[in-house]
């Protein structure tokens, strides 16, 4: 499977779609023992790159050892775990008395303090991190744009939350900010409502929760970068000024109204279920190509969990078990010393260590069940 030549990793893809085709009808998802191979070695490659300090690729990045530990705990890797003892004491070297949990000179504080965050919750297993964690969500409380900052809710950055250094806010930190309070507080929480009044104006989805100026220009029901700061999308504009729906983004979009309370039947998320049917793909990151492509399949997983339905209905009215179709494109990508790494660099991807965290964390979404009928 893990031949250089093209010929080499088609012919492995192919075997390996025929033995899970042949192996898999009574389930959803991926074969169990391929999955159990995959993350195994996955986990062996962040043991051996992982420095003697816990870290992972440098002391003064702790989103990424987050990240890391995260994927280690969500594989089965227990809070006693070496690698994982070592990470968490890594990461509370960065706890400040703000209650912030960033490299001190870093401009990301909001994004760090979020992932480790998901990190110590995962650990929590006994109430040990408790504190810790409460005084970190409270931290986050205080990076949240809004009235703090003099704005006022119509402002289009209202809610949403940035890196942490104050430039403007984004869909992508809104996210993570949303998926960390949500360890420790309901749906309904005040600071989550705030947050999905940002993350209803980052959608191409003209209506009563969304009247940007770019809310009717493109109208797809995918989601951008950031209506805040004139707006901008990674993915560019249309020549009137829209701002272009992309896949990492619009998954984003999705999973944070879930986890702010909507269901299926909001305008919000049919829009955007509906963009997810019309682009649906494992080969990109649709808008974006191969940037982002890791960060994209964590987010697919992750909002495709959320709806916590086994099938996706395409709009050419095929039906995906999305699990097995994720798990084996990353089973195929993945590296014979167990890592993923992304041929393009940007968003920092050309690093082993963050993509094998994102493609462990997407896995860890993809656990085979028993099949059901299902939604579409």
């Amino acid at each position: 499977m893990q031949s250089g030549t093209p010929a080499g990793m088609a012919t492995a893809a192919l075997t390996l779609l025929c033995a899970l085709t042949l192996t898999a009808d009574d389930t959803v998802g991926p074969v169990q023992e391929q999955l159990n191979r995959a993350r195994e070695r996955a986990m062996n490659f962040l043991r051996n790159s992982q420095a003697d300090d816990g870290s992972w690729t440098t002391p003064n990045t702790p989103g990424i050892t987050a990240l890391a530990v995260t994927a280690l705990q969500r594989s089965a890797a227990s809070v006693d775990d070496p690698a994982v003892k070592k990470a968490l004491r890594h990461l509370q070297s960065h706890v400040k008395p703000d209650g912030g949990i960033y490299f001190i000179d870093s401009n990301h504080r909001n994004y760090e303090t979020c992932i480790a965050i998901m990190a110590f919750d995962a650990a929590n297993v006994d109430g040990r991190y408790e504190m810790l964690l409460a005084k970190a969500r409270a931290f986050l409380r205080e990076l949240q744009w809004d009235r703090g900052e003099g704005l006022e809710s119509s402002d289009p950055a209202y809610g949403g939350a940035g890196y942490g250094n104050h430039q403007r806010p984004d869909l992508s930190n809104t996210q993570f900010l949303i998926e960390a309070l949500r360890t420790g507080v309901v749906a309904d929480d005040a600071a989550i409502q705030k947050a999905l009044i940002f993350v209803s104006r980052s959608q191409n989805l003209e209506s009563g929760n969304n009247a940007t100026a770019f809310a009717s220009k493109i109208n797809d029901g995918g989601f951008y970068y950031t209506p805040a700061a004139g707006g901008a999308s990674q993915a560019g504009e249309t020549p009137d000024g829209g701002l272009r729906s992309y896949g990492s983004m619009t998954y984003a979009g999705l999973k944070s109204m879930i986890y702010a309370g909507l269901n299926r039947d909001d305008e919000r998320v049919r829009a955007a279920l509906e963009w997810v049917r019309r682009f649906y793909t494992l080969d990109e990151n649709p808008g974006m190509g191969a940037q982002g492509l890791y960060y994209y399949y964590h987010t697919f997983a992750k909002a495709l969990a959320a709806l916590e339905e086994p099938y996706l209905t395409a709009a050419d009215q095929q039906r995906h078990d999305w699990r097995r179709e994720l798990a084996t494109k990353l089973f195929v990508l993945q590296k014979p010393n167990g890592s993923w790494v992304n041929r393009v660099d940007r968003w920092y991807e050309g690093d082993p260590n963050l993509s094998t965290a994102y493609s462990l964390l997407a896995l860890s979404y993809c656990k085979p069940s028993a099949k059901s009928g299902g939604k579409k």
